[in-house]
């Protein structure tokens, strides 16, 4: 991966790095100063709690990605985490973090290290199992053309 050029950055985070705040906000974003790619893109929120507090899938739109909260549980420190890939191809991550100074009556979602480790795309297992068998039918095709005589 190629170093991100100097300018590449979060212009505005939604809501501001360690902002001091009495209720939750309904929603996270981060606004970029150049245009985002709409794949592979990732945000999610988590609590002091380690839960998440993020609902749904990152919406992107033009230089902006942003995501659901649900009604904030616990007070203490959230965490916004990013994944995004800019127009040009260069894949940044980070977070900041924004403080709740009063516990809301929310109810959190999964674990936050269940999400992470949730698999994401295609299985790998089916392609190498289909090479394996290749490989032994060449083996094969090879050894009992030589015990043939050809």
């Amino acid at each position: 991966m190629s170093p991100l050029p100097l300018s590449w950055a979060i212009t505005r985070p939604r809501p501001a790095v360690d902002a001091v705040l009495a209720t939750g906000p309904a929603q996270v974003s981060a606004t970029f100063n150049e245009h985002l790619q709409t794949a592979f893109a990732a945000m999610t929120v988590v609590g002091p709690d380690e839960n998440l507090w993020s609902t749904g899938e990152p919406r992107v739109d033009g230089a902006v990605i942003s995501i659901d909260v649900m009604p904030l549980g616990p007070a203490g420190t959230y965490t916004v985490n990013y994944r995004v890939t800019s127009a040009d191809g260069h894949v940044v991550s980070g977070s900041w973090p924004f403080h709740l100074t009063t516990a809301g009556t929310g109810h959190s979602g999964p674990p936050a290290a269940a999400a992470a480790d949730k698999p994401e795309g295609i299985p790998v297992w089916p392609f190498l199992a289909a090479a394996a068998v290749l490989a032994a039918g060449g083996v094969w095709w090879a050894l009992r053309r030589r015990a043939n005589g050809r």
